[in-house]
């Protein structure tokens, strides 16, 4: 299989142009063969160009240095089987901008405090559980309805709903997995046109947060889990499958999906992921498979 150097920006700044293709391809070219010129997926926005072969990493790398610092993604995947058959994708900070926990420690006047340790366990100098726990237990004693106010602020990533609908449409099982809330996770499934949610469950008694989760708690192992478990489910083999996520509690599935992307990352995730996107949106993720704008649906 060639390897196809896949370059996205953001569609709200489309800087890519004929110039830069030219030139990728020309330098590029000359270090590992051309098997196709570069090729429009969107205007300015996405395109890509095929290789004869080369390191996969190598020709990332030169690519991002011959882009010197444009707000351009440059990843490298393989020119077969990149239209995937199954999506897992973690939600918060991935599918929509929030992180829950610290919204709901914002509207009590404790954001700083949460959002640090938040953080942490994000780039991986906390353990999830543990985090997670000394989190949700600071929420103790308040009144459900704290849940709905923080979810009316919820705000979706671009992109997010076209991912879920082109992938559907052509034939792929579409998750959520998220070491988040249910109470959150099914109404972001809902709204975005998923397959289904799995996340972790406050428990409440008489109408008030208890402070706790109820076991099993969903964190690192638990979503990498889920990804083998849906594959298997769908008798789909491992590298048809596409796991999307920000934190240290994704690298485990990113690390085993057949495209594991880290999306707007977290920095320790993002140095370990192979395949990462900071500038696009999540239409980024329908680029790498291949798929031209003119084929997204929604």
């Amino acid at each position: 299989m060639n390897p196809v150097l896949v370059l996205t920006a953001n569609p709200a700044n489309p800087v890519l142009d004929d110039s830069r293709l030219a030139d990728l391809a020309a330098s590029l070219g000359a270090e590992f063969g051309l098997a196709h010129a570069p090729k429009w997926l969107a205007p300015g926005v996405a395109a890509e160009i095929g290789f004869s072969g080369g390191e996969p990493a190598r020709i990332a790398d030169m690519a991002r240095a011959e882009l010197g610092g444009a707000p351009v993604d440059a990843n490298v995947v393989p020119s077969e089987g990149r239209a995937k058959r199954l999506l897992v994708a973690d939600m918060e900070s991935t599918l929509i901008e929030n992180e829950m926990l610290d919204d709901i420690a914002h509207l009590l006047g404790i954001g700083e405090r949460v959002a640090t340790i938040t953080r942490r366990a994000m780039n991986g100098e906390l353990d999830f559980r543990a985090a997670l726990a000394e989190r949700v237990g600071l929420l103790k004693g308040q009144h459900v309805s704290i849940l709905e106010r923080a979810a009316a602020g919820i705000r979706v990533v671009p992109g997010a709903a076209t991912l879920a609908a082109t992938m559907k449409a052509n034939g792929a099982y579409t998750a959520i997995v998220s070491g988040g809330f249910t109470y959150f996770t099914a109404r972001v499934r809902a709204a975005l046109g998923f397959d289904e949610d799995r996340s972790n469950i406050l428990d409440i008694a008489e109408g008030h947060l208890a402070g706790t989760v109820a076991e099993p708690v969903l964190g690192r192992e638990a979503k990498l889990e889920a990804l083998e478990r849906l594959a298997a489910a769908r008798d789909l083999p491992i590298e048809t499958t596409l796991a999307v996520g920000d934190g240290a509690n994704d690298l485990a599935m990113l690390g085993r999906a057949g495209f594991g992307v880290a999306f707007r990352a977290k920095p320790a995730v993002a140095a370990q992921a192979t395949i990462r996107i900071e500038h696009c949106d999540l239409t980024g993720l329908l680029y790498l498979q291949g798929y031209p704008r003119d084929r997204f649906v929604g």
